[in-house]
């Protein structure tokens, strides 16, 4: 019996051991990659680059967390429930302030949503962390540190990948968030002298921008520049679309347009 209990444990801790290995070799690859992506964005004046040096050292910390998190469920350590409120609410005003700052541009630019998303989300952990150290000072549960730093690592999770889909999104040229194509496409249709709508295409430009394009069948031939004008103007004040561009056709049946058709892009 003795025997064999040995051998599980050391079979136990041989495992433990081969995980820690691999943990510590991953982590000090993360962290020198980080270290370099640093260096050559500095080197190469490359923003993206360091931003994503630092993206990654986040990533890397998160994990580290996490991994200690997972430890302290089974060797719970005595943690200062005090000192976790008041730096914790220090915390929270903090954050929020800076989320207001950006609260009335986090529609139009994709970097300020991003901001707001992330200050956001950090008040709202510290408010976690403030409810952890009220619990533990009045239950003396210490596993409520663990399960929140468990919880921040996957609210972190969670806004950067909200981010990232933005981000996708606007790298492969799709509609922004917050137009409705059929709206815009109801709206051009509905223009006086406007017989029909095609080829429309709305993408955006920057993390500001968006743009349009689109052909109108108008009978009657050109409406004249005061008509794009005011369209242009509406698209903007209804649509937030800075850039449109409209082509006029007349509809003549002898030279149909290429582009008419919906399975064509």
């Amino acid at each position: 019996m003795v025997h064999n209990r040995s051998h599980k444990h050391q079979g136990h801790e041989h495992g433990q051991g081969n995980y820690n290995r691999a943990f510590a070799i991953g982590t000090a690859l993360n962290i020198g990659f980080v270290i370099v992506e640093a260096v050559y964005g500095y080197r190469a004046n490359s923003l993206a680059l360091v931003a994503d040096a630092g993206h990654n050292l986040s990533d890397v910390l998160g994990l580290l967390l996490a991994w200690e998190a997972v430890r302290r469920f089974s060797e719970p350590n005595s943690v200062s429930g005090g000192t976790v409120i008041g730096v914790a609410v220090v915390g929270i005003i903090i954050n929020t302030v800076t989320a207001l700052m950006f609260l009335s541009g986090r529609q139009q630019d994709l970097n300020i949503r991003g901001a707001f998303l992330h200050m956001a989300a950090d008040a709202g952990v510290s408010l976690g962390v403030v409810l952890a150290g009220i619990a533990i000072v009045f239950t003396g549960w210490l596993w409520f540190d663990p399960v929140v730093s468990l919880i921040i690592v996957v609210v972190v999770v969670v806004g950067t990948w909200q981010l990232l889909k933005d981000s996708v999104n606007l790298a492969l040229d799709a509609v922004p968030q917050g137009i409705e194509p059929l709206a815009v496409q109801t709206y051009l249709t509905e223009r006086p002298g406007v017989a029909g709508v095609h080829d429309l295409h709305i993408w955006a430009m920057s993390t500001t921008e968006t743009a349009l394009t689109a052909h109108l069948i108008m009978p009657a031939g050109h409406p004249g520049d005061a008509f794009l004008v005011q369209v242009n103007q509406e698209l903007h004040d209804h649509f937030g679309i800075e850039h449109a561009t409209l082509q006029i056709e007349t509809g003549d049946p002898r030279y149909p347009c290429t582009l008419a058709p919906k399975n064509v892009v």
